[in-house]
């Protein structure tokens, strides 16, 4: 049921009758700002408890890029972690080499991490293949997404590794797994879909984790918002080359028409994974031949990008 209508027309919480600040669709319902924070916190809260995300004395790389969803992480995973003793953060910020974009979002990492008092690590594509990412794609801008999400992921791992971490963090929210859902049913592609990256028995990689995947992006955004965390930033400039604007756009679409979508699409995912356990959907895991890294060829997707270089 919606909220009634409070002072000056402002809509009101339907929880205790404050002044709301967002409306939930799938809901009906309006919240105030102080009951958006508890209850985007406890979703948080529910999801890393319920998935068993974290363990006592984990150590979190919280993969940090200094934009809403990755600062959202952070700030929660800050106030959540002493339910899990010996628990705690580093926060490593990947640094891609892309002018006019990715200075400002270093700044408000490293305001952040400095209010928060975690600790903050810096690593590059340049640490990783020896150029930015603006000198890898001359001629080859339209393949942007694919080379960033490559490196950043190696990145992050091994920055991840080298400060001791146990599970790496990152800050995928509901929207980003309903699309991803999505593209991977456009493509066709099973595997994908079935892919985990959470699980603790493959020694091979370290956990990734995704503690906001049941949160709206529209929330996150809230939540800094009301809190003063919220830092207006530049778009990076090749995210106009990525399919995923388009299912985006798309998906942004049809939710607000049918509100309860993307929630759907992820609980399909669930439910297909039920359908296929024990199903040998994906190639087994075998050893780069160059750089050893775990991967499902003869050579891991890093490898291959210096090949073409």
């Amino acid at each position: 049921m919606e909220s009634p209508v409070g002072e000056k027309g402002v809509p009101a919480c339907g929880i205790c009758g404050e002044p709301a600040v967002i409306f939930q669709p799938a809901d009906r319902r309006y919240l105030c700002g102080t009951h958006l924070v508890r209850e985007v916190e406890d979703l948080v809260r529910a999801t890393v408890q319920e998935n068993a995300l974290i363990r006592p004395g984990d150590r979190i790389a919280v993969g940090l890029s200094g934009g809403k969803d990755s600062t959202a992480l952070l700030v929660i995973l800050s106030r959540i972690l002493p339910a899990w003793p010996g628990a705690n953060l580093v926060a490593i910020t990947v640094d891609e080499g892309i002018a006019g974009y990715r200075a400002d979002t270093i700044r408000a990492a490293q305001s952040l991490t400095g209010r928060l008092g975690v600790e903050h690590r810096m690593v590059s594509f340049a640490d990783i293949i020896g150029q930015d990412l603006d000198h890898l794609l001359i001629g080859r801008e339209k393949e942007a997404c694919t080379v960033c999400g490559i490196l950043r992921k190696k990145a992050l791992a091994d920055a991840a590794r080298t400060a001791g971490a146990t599970v790496v963090a990152t800050g995928h929210n509901l929207d980003d797994e309903a699309q991803s859902v999505l593209m991977n049913a456009f493509r066709g592609d099973l595997p994908r879909l079935l892919r985990t990256t959470d699980a603790r028995t493959a020694a091979d990689f370290l956990p990734r984790i995704k503690p906001l995947a049941a949160v709206p992006e529209k929330e996150i955004a809230a939540y800094l918002f009301v809190q003063g965390f919220f830092t207006e930033l530049p778009e990076c400039p090749y995210t106009k080359y990525a399919l995923r604007a388009e299912v985006r756009t798309f998906l942004s679409d049809y939710e607000s028409a049918h509100p309860g979508t993307m929630q759907n699409l992820v609980a399909s995912k669930k439910t297909i994974e039920r359908c296929c356990a024990g199903a040998p959907v994906m190639e087994p895991l075998r050893r780069c031949r160059e750089c050893g890294d775990p991967c499902s060829g003869d050579l891991c997707q890093v490898c291959r990008l210096r090949h073409s270089l």
